[in-house]
């Protein structure tokens, strides 16, 4: 969709909050799994709730998908995967740690686009290539990396981000699918998968009183439903470089509250890996808006 200049402001606005739910989006999770409510139950009723909310709308565009069922299935497995392990190591590991891992997303879509678009590396796009692959070394512990095999929090934050950039290229392949149907597809994927997961590692649903019953209610419904909608009303209505570098509020934001909040500590070589990672994101973020390319979404 070409950016209409149109009311830029709002815009930015609802585009920063929907970036701040998503760097906040640690915070539930966790209050949630000290519940003892862990988050692949959490994430089967959130974003099926999210999902069943949308099908009205995604019922009457049906003429507008389902030419591209196939698509759309892909859609939702990698889109639901990158969803359900964000959250799920989000949940059980260092948010400062799994933020900056995921947040190489940008580097797995440009190698994805050159691979399956056949786009172009530009010079700018490999300077943020090496930042960000400098960056992770760095945020691994640098030459420590080598000590030790990652950990599994480690690889569920790799995969989020390489799930989520291979689903970036899947939608601009399929730029012509309705977003409401493209966000319900993301959210019954992760819901689907969450549950297979947690068939998977024998877990069952929790004992939810009516308390916790509201609390999934409220972060389906008022959490990722807006954070999700808010995102795509941003990215439609800005150029693409600005978008890309305002989505890096989600970065700072979940960093920065995980250390207030949260407290965790960020050690030199996280710090050194967060600078070069963010500093490869924004370089692509200019190469978006040099290239003129679509903006891809955060769902």
């Amino acid at each position: 969709m070409t950016p209409t200049p149109a009311r830029p402001l709002k815009a930015i606005s609802i585009l920063l909050a929907g970036s701040v739910l998503w760097g906040l989006f640690w915070w539930p999770l966790k209050a949630l799994d000290a519940d003892g409510i862990h988050s692949g139950f959490v994430q089967v009723f959130a974003y099926g709730l999210s999902a069943l909310v949308l099908i009205p709308l995604v019922w009457r565009s049906a003429q507008g998908w389902r030419s591209q069922k196939g698509l759309l299935l892909l859609i939702a497995v990698l889109g639901g995967w990158a969803n359900a392990s964000f959250a799920t190591s989000l949940s059980e590991g260092s948010v400062v740690r799994v933020m900056l891992l995921f947040y190489l997303a940008p580097v797995w879509t440009i190698i994805a686009a050159r691979i399956f678009l056949a786009e172009a590396f530009t010079r700018l796009r490999l300077i943020a290539l090496l930042l960000a692959l400098s960056g992770l070394f760095w945020t691994l512990g640098g030459p420590a990396i080598f000590a030790a095999p990652l950990s599994s929090v480690d690889l569920l934050a790799l995969s989020s981000g390489l799930a989520f950039a291979l689903n970036n290229v899947a939608i601009r392949a399929g730029h012509a699918l309705p977003e409401m149907v493209r966000a319900a597809a993301v959210f019954t994927g992760c819901a689907v998968i969450s549950l297979v997961l947690m068939a998977f590692h024998g877990q069952t649903a929790p004992s939810l009183d009516a308390l916790h019953i509201a609390e999934l209610a409220a972060l389906g419904l008022f959490w990722v439903l807006p954070g999700t909608l808010a995102t795509f009303y941003g990215v439609a209505r800005l150029n693409a470089g600005r978008a890309a570098i305002l989505l890096l509020t989600e970065l700072v934001v979940g960093v920065f509250s995980a250390v207030l909040i949260g407290n965790e500590q960020l050690s030199l070589h996280e710090i050194a890996g967060g600078v070069l990672i963010l500093s490869a994101a924004i370089i692509e973020a200019r190469s978006e808006s040099a290239g003129n390319e679509p903006i891809t979404e955060h769902i």
